[in-house]
């Protein structure tokens, strides 16, 4: 078990929580009344706008304050220095596509906060390179992108079938499709028959883990995730055993609700 000073040493703003077991696993985060729905204009990709010689600037700036704001794991940056982010967003949304912000990508979803992909990333590569990676909410498709620049095979979960085509589009785009296995399907269900997996990431939040993630992670795997309704936090969560899971809590963060099922 690791020890509380150690995970405070590793994680940085960490709580750390006790081991728990499938049986005693089912510890909720007080509930919220839920935020009101937002409405995201019709998406239009911007995969063929060439941004140039000011995208790549604007790429080493963001890449900048990454590492001033805390992002360390140089295969982390430089894997993000691979990717443009200017593909994965709207053409209307093209000029930010360099700032440390989420951006909406359509059906109410966003493309996620830099800062937050670096550094959820980095924190499924803190103890080894992870083999096999699941991502539940692979969106438009650019959290899947920096992964394949890190990982020998990334497999990722969409619900949103405009936003799983899209993401797919995105891709092949890049040249990277051939690295990932792209699946429509309930992210909460995990993929079971392609499991276990060394790692697992998760771009939504729900009121508490799904123990069908839990349960796909290969001991000593680690899965990172935001977690609550209103108020969430970033955990981490590694299995130790085979009904055994250590969990830290990180620090506060905002993403879109976990749903259930899938939309057409």
């Amino acid at each position: 078990m690791v020890s509380t000073s150690k995970a405070l040493n590793r994680f940085g703003r960490s709580r750390f929580e006790p081991m728990f077991s499938s049986k005693n696993s089912n510890t909720k985060i007080l509930s919220f009344s839920p935020s009101p729905t937002q409405i995201e204009p019709t998406y239009t990709p911007a995969a063929n706008q060439n941004l140039g010689l000011t995208s790549k600037r604007a790429q080493a700036h963001l890449i900048r304050c990454l590492e001033l704001a805390g992002i360390k794991d140089q295969r982390v940056l430089n894997a993000m220095r691979q990717v443009p982010r200017h593909v994965f967003v709207d053409q209307g949304l093209a000029s930010r596509a360099y700032e440390n912000d989420a951006l909406p990508i359509g059906y109410g979803q966003t493309i996620s906060q830099p800062w937050i992909v670096a550094r959820m990333v980095a924190l499924l590569l803190e103890d080894h390179l992870p083999q096999r990676v699941l991502e539940i909410g692979a969106g438009c498709g650019y959290q899947t992108a920096v992964l394949t620049h890190l990982i020998p095979q990334v497999f990722a979960l969409e619900r949103i079938a405009p936003l799983y085509e899209l993401a797919q589009r995105n891709l092949q785009e890049l040249g990277v499709i051939e690295q990932v296995r792209l699946k429509f399907g309930d992210g909460i269900q995990g993929w079971p028959d392609a499991a276990p997996f060394d790692a697992i990431i998760v771009a939504a939040a729900g009121p508490q883990i799904p123990k069908q993630l839990l349960e796909q992670l290969a001991i000593g795997g680690c899965l990172v995730a935001p977690e609550g309704d209103l108020y969430q936090r970033l955990v981490y969560i590694r299995r130790c055993g085979v009904s055994q899971w250590q969990r830290h809590e990180l620090e506060t963060v905002r993403f879109v609700p976990l749903k259930s099922g899938t939309q057409i």
